[in-house]
């Protein structure tokens, strides 16, 4: 099959965390067989920051934040035998969204991928006149990348046709256990974006911990942190691109997970850097969120804090050798149960027999 994607960008993380989540599903559906056009705006200086050239396993098509070029790409999709508008493009979302779901009535299969649904969700609730309330029901399919029961119920209540979550997962070829790097040695690494939905949360899991425990080394890495308060024992280091990325997770004693809100609060929602972290073997210390053991067992692939204080009774009980055992049952677990692969057959029985119906109700 032909497949059109509308998303954020594939060929740099900057500024777009979602980007080895697009990467590791499409290239694990091209493996399968499927041709993929992604078409990323330029836009938020994530092309001049590109961490990867034009893959062989999609078809990269850049255009300008305009409407013009806006109407461009959508007629060059009509291609595809499927459609597929991911959230958070950061530009024209609503106009794409609009469009996207109407070639539904012109024999298209249209996929509303949510790549933050609790926000999505947060958002439509709270605004009785948000415009993709409409639009849900008109999509064949709603895609998420997390969020259980939870949030395939509250789209099913606004009307979606069908909610699957495709979780994010691992792809062993580009996240692995690598040599240790001295820059990135420390005790505990915290690697995401300042963002309102979380910097609190980060405030206590790793800012106020780090301040507690000056006799221990922290790495923060991710845009946007340059001008928080912190204490002198945190090495941040700003944006680190994805090639360093297998290097910053094998190198400390542990990785600290840090959930949004509104992720924390549905569940069942796994940053694509906890399975990252898990391919390296890193050992994981990840704040508490409803769904974990469907991913990792905790205690034993994974360590769970409530709170910042149980971040630091953690961190001040975990040796390099049980911190080492946590990170190879992790790493055991992804490469058995989560990677791309896995979730790409997945998505492969998924979509072909949806289409089947889709044809069938014709």
């Amino acid at each position: 099959m032909k497949f059109a994607f509308f998303g954020s960008s594939l060929v740099s993380a900057y500024w777009n965390g979602a980007a080895t989540y697009y990467r590791g599903i499409i290239r694990a559906m091209n493996e399968l067989g499927h041709e993929i056009t992604f078409y990323e705006p330029d836009a938020y200086d994530r092309q001049k920051n590109r961490d990867m050239d034009d893959p062989d396993w999609a078809r990269i098509v850049v255009y300008q934040p305009n409407e013009e070029d806006v109407a461009k790409v959508l007629n060059d999709a009509m291609d595809a035998d499927v459609i597929i508008k991911t959230s958070g493009v950061g530009v024209f979302d609503e106009l794409l969204e609009k469009e996207v779901a109407a070639l539904g009535q012109r024999d298209k299969f249209v996929i509303f991928w949510d790549v933050d649904a609790p926000a999505t969700l947060d958002r439509v609730h709270h605004n009785e006149n948000d415009y993709f309330k409409d639009l849900i029901p008109q999509y064949d399919l709603i895609l998420t990348y997390g969020g259980g029961d939870p949030v395939i119920n509250a789209y099913t209540a606004l009307g979606a046709r069908k909610c699957v979550p495709i979780y994010n997962a691992l792809d062993p070829a580009t996240h692995h256990p690598v040599e240790t790097q001295t820059r990135f040695e420390g005790d505990l690494v915290f690697l995401g974006n300042r963002l309102p939905d979380r910097e609190k949360r980060v405030e206590d899991f790793f800012l106020k911990v780090a301040a507690e425990m000056p006799d221990q080394r922290f790495i923060l890495g991710g845009n946007g942190w340059h001008d928080k308060p912190m204490s002198s024992n945190i090495n941040y280091i700003g944006h680190v691109f994805t090639k360093d990325h297998n290097a910053l997770n094998c190198s400390p004693k542990a990785i600290l997970n840090i959930s949004r809100d509104s992720m924390a609060k549905y569940g069942f929602s796994p940053a694509t850097r906890v399975f990252e972290a898990a391919g390296a073997g890193a050992c994981i210390i990840t704040d508490y969120w409803e769904g974990i053991e469907f991913f990792f067992e905790p205690g034993i692939e994974i360590l769970v804090a409530r709170s910042g204080d149980e971040v630091r009774s953690l961190l001040t009980s975990l040796t390099a050798e049980h911190a080492a055992q946590i990170g190879q049952a992790a790493l055991n677990k992804v490469l058995e149960k989560h990677t791309y692969a896995h979730r790409a057959v997945e998505l492969d029985k998924l979509l072909k027999d949806e289409l089947t119906l889709n044809k069938a109700a014709v």
